[in-house]
C-alpha cells in the first residue's frame, strides 16, 4: 500500500473524528479530556504469559460509539492486548495483568482481580477471525446469551431474536428461516450471525479480532458498512492487518510494536501526518 492510498482512505472516513494526534499516550485523562468521553482508559497495562511480558505498559482512551483500529505487524500484540478487554486471558494458566483497563462511567477495573470475567463477558462482546456459530437454529444462537441471563419468555426471545438480527443486517435474509441450522449459512452471513449474536446481551463495546480475514470482498464490504453502523450504538475496538479498511471504518487507530504503543491518534491524522517514523514505515508498506 502507498502512502498516497492510505492518506486517500483516511481522508474518506465516514465519520467525524474528534480530537488531534496524540502519540504514544502517557496520560490518558489528559486525552480524554480533549475528546469525545472515553467508554474505557488503559492505565500502565502490562501483559505476562508466564514469565513472557506481551504487553508492555500500554496508555491509551476507547472513545465511546466510535470505532478504534489496534494496527501493527503479526505478533506484535494486538489480538493480546483486544482479548484483555474480556479477560479472555483468564483460560489460560499462568497468564497475569498489570496495570488497569477502567470501564466508564463506574470506574470498574476490568482486568481486576476482585471483578468476575463472566460479569465482563456479559458487558463486553466478541467476534473471532473464524466465524464460530453453534451447531444449533439461527434464533437459538442469537437466543444463548438471553438465555444464559435468564429470559425465558418466547415472546421476549423472538423480539430480541428480530432486533438482533436486524442489527447485524442479517433479518432479510434469515427470517424465513430461523429455526434452520446455523451451520448452512455462508461464511459472511456466519460472520453476521455472530456479531448478532454479540449485539443480543446489549453490550457496551465490542471486540473484533481480524472479523473479515477470511471473507470475500462482497461479504467483507457487507461487514465494514455493519461495524461503521454500529458506533451509533456501541463502542469497537477492532484488530486488522488491512490498511485500507482501517481507513474506511476507524476514528481512531492505534500502532503497536512487540507489545507497546508507539502511537495513537484519530485515524486521519495518522495515516496523513504520524508523528513516529516506524508508524509511517508501517502504514506505508516499508515493513509488516
Amino acid at each position: 500500500m502507498n502512502v498516497e492510498s492510505a492518506r486517500a482512505g483516511a481522508s474518506a472516513s465516514s465519520a467525524p473524528v474528534p480530537g488531534g494526534r496524540v502519540p504514544a499516550v502517557s496520560n490518558p485523562d489528559a486525552y480524554a479530556e480533549e475528546s469525545s468521553s472515553p467508554r474505557a482508559l488503559v492505565k500502565d497495562l502490562s501483559f505476562y504469559y508466564g514469565a513472557n511480558k506481551a504487553l508492555k505498559q500500554l496508555n491509551m482512551p476507547i472513545a465511546d460509539r466510535r470505532v478504534t483500529a489496534l494496527i501493527g505487524p503479526s505478533g506484535c500484540g494486538k489480538s493480546t492486548f483486544l482479548r484483555c478487554f474480556n479477560r479472555m486471558h483468564d483460560l489460560q494458566p499462568g497468564s497475569r495483568y498489570e496495570g488497569s483497563i477502567l470501564l466508564q462511567p463506574e470506574n470498574i477495573d476490568l482486568v481486576g482481580r476482585e471483578v468476575d470475567p463472566i460479569d465482563v463477558r456479559m458487558r463486553i462482546g466478541m467476534v473471532f477471525q473464524k466465524a464460530n456459530p453453534f451447531p444449533v437454529s439461527i434464533a437459538e444462537n442469537v437466543n444463548y446469551g438471553l438465555r444464559l441471563r435468564g429470559m425465558r419468555s418466547r415472546a421476549q426471545l423472538s423480539v430480541a431474536v428480530e432486533q438482533a438480527l436486524r442489527g447485524a443486517a442479517l433479518w432479510d435474509e434469515v427470517k424465513d428461516r430461523l429455526n434452520s441450522t446455523a451451520m448452512a449459512l455462508s461464511g459472511g452471513q456466519m460472520q453476521r450471525l455472530c456479531i448478532a449474536r454479540a449485539l443480543a446481551t446489549n453490550p457496551e463495546m465490542i471486540l473484533f479480532d481480524e472479523p473479515t480475514s477470511a471473507l470475500d470482498p462482497i461479504a467483507t464490504a457487507k461487514i465494514e458498512e455493519l461495524i461503521a453502523a454500529l458506533r451509533e450504538q456501541v463502542t469497537v475496538l477492532i484488530v486488522t492487518h488491512n490498511m485500507q479498511q482501517v481507513a474506511r471504518i476507524s476514528d481512531y487507530t492505534a500502532f503497536m510494536f512487540l507489545g507497546e504503543l508507539v502511537e495513537y491518534a484519530a485515524t486521519a491524522t495518522l495515516f496523513t501526518n504520524p508523528s513516529q517514523k516506524r508508524t509511517e514505515d508501517y502504514i506505508t508498506g516499508r515493513y509488516g
